[in-house]
């Protein structure tokens, strides 16, 4: 699932990244990752400690 690479994705990094950033590191889709990082946050899985950047919680 895109949600788990996500999720991967951001942990490994350690910081804050833009849904770019994530497409990158995840090597997925930036399409995907917006449809995954919505259901991440419906699940309150992801927060933003700062626009347009995401972290999990």
């Amino acid at each position: 699932m895109s949600e788990e690479k996500v999720l991967v994705a951001m942990k490994a990094a350690g910081k804050p990244m833009s849904a770019g950033q994530i497409a990158e590191a995840a090597g997925i889709d930036r399409k995907d990752v917006d449809k995954a990082m919505k259901v991440l946050k419906a699940e309150e899985k992801i927060i933003s400690p700062k626009r347009c950047y995401w972290e999990p919680k």
